[in-house]
């Protein structure tokens, strides 16, 4: 027992000060290729491996014959093990080479190319995320050239929109300032309706910056649909008489929602204006709420003839405004963007959807727990 003890130690030393010295060498390397790291691991394994046996051949006290033996078998088949791990690692080494000149083009458009052929399964499991992550950053870059665009026709807009105005309110108030003004009083008024309009554009875009910007704070409450719709069709009524369009409740439950009443107003008021500005005299919006399987439901229909099918998914888009199938809008276009931001931070969804004679917008809210 107590020579297979001696035996065990002059294998552990052995091959312990091996490690000790490949440590050292790796800690040199460690700033080189994989491939001189790759190199020291399997000289490490292999020389420790024959300092260990070596040393315990020693200390046997073989005869010369059989020491030269042991030395030469040993020697060998380490010879072969190293020459066999530098081959097997050399083709590491080309394998994350060649997932390196594949993440050159990473994010360019998506399509992240693995190399090909059999990967050891941490290279395979890289491949894979970089894959994942070049899809996800080529959508992300997709989303920032769609929101551009988005903000560039903005601008295009607000631009025209924000001239037009100013354009009118100068005239009158030269007309007033030289004297000239036939009705001094239906001036003042018309420069009045355009301040107010213009105040309006005004208090959207800063509303919409709060929203894109994620600073907006909600103050939220338990309160009934029942409630909000009430508010908000006794607030578009005016208008709807301007119009000439009948503003219906129709269907709507006492459900409670946990929401910030002001915002959630803001949201029932600009899908009504929405909505009485593009049905023409005589025409119909329905208010309904009801709760569904998905949450609480709350939706606006008109009359406006429908949105063709490829504007659909831009309708809530900043900035987009309507096309030949519907009335001239008189607003810029923020009114819906502001919807679905202020939807979205309740945590909530919002939608459209042609419907017979007009479309539908829904906004559907989630159930208050307890």
């Amino acid at each position: 027992m107590t020579d297979i003890l001696l035996i065990a130690l002059y294998a552990f030393f052995g091959a312990a000060a091996t490690g000790l010295a490949g440590a050292g060498v790796l800690r040199l390397v460690r700033r080189r290729s994989l491939t001189a790291s790759l190199a020291v691991v399997a000289a490490v394994a292999v020389v420790a491996m024959l300092a260990g046996t070596l040393a315990v051949a020693w200390a046997m006290f073989l005869s010369p014959h059989d020491l030269s033996v042991v030395t030469t078998v040993v020697a060998m088949a380490a010879v072969v093990s190293l020459a066999t791990a530098l081959l097997l690692g050399r083709w590491v080494v080309a394998r994350s080479r060649a997932l390196a000149r594949a993440a050159r083009s990473f994010g360019d458009d998506g399509d992240f190319a693995a190399p090909a052929g059999p990967a050891t399964a941490e290279l395979d499991q890289l491949s894979r995320e970089l894959a994942a992550t070049s899809a996800r950053l080529a959508q992300s870059r997709e989303r920032e050239r769609a929101l551009e665009s988005s903000r560039r026709e903005l601008v295009a807009w607000i631009s025209h929109d924000l001239r037009t105005p100013l354009a009118g309110l100068r005239a009158m108030a030269e007309a007033l300032e030289d004297g000239v003004a036939a009705d001094p009083d239906r001036y003042l008024r018309q420069i009045r309706t355009e301040v107010e309009r213009l105040n309006d554009m005004v208090g959207d875009l800063f509303e919409l910056s709060r929203i894109q910007a994620g600073a907006l704070a909600l103050a939220t409450s338990r309160v009934s649909v029942y409630d909000l719709v009430g508010d908000a069709l006794a607030g578009a009524d005016p208008l709807a008489r301007e119009h000439g369009v009948r503003l219906v409740g129709d269907r709507v439950e006492p459900v409670p929602v946990e929401v910030d009443g002001k915002e959630m107003s803001r949201v029932l008021g600009n899908l009504l204006v929405n909505a009485i500005r593009r049905t023409p005299a005589d025409g119909t919006v329905a208010v309904a709420a009801e709760r569904s399987p998905d949450g609480v439901v709350l939706s606006v229909t008109d009359g406006c003839g429908g949105i063709p099918e490829e504007d659909l998914v831009r309708v809530f888009d900043t900035g987009w405004r309507g096309t030949h199938a519907r009335t001239p809008p008189a607003g810029a276009g923020l009114g819906l963007a502001i919807v679905r931001g202020i939807v979205e931070a309740h945590q909530g969804h919002a939608g459209v959807r042609n419907i017979p004679g007009g479309c539908r917008f829904e906004v559907t809210l989630p159930v208050p727990e307890g």
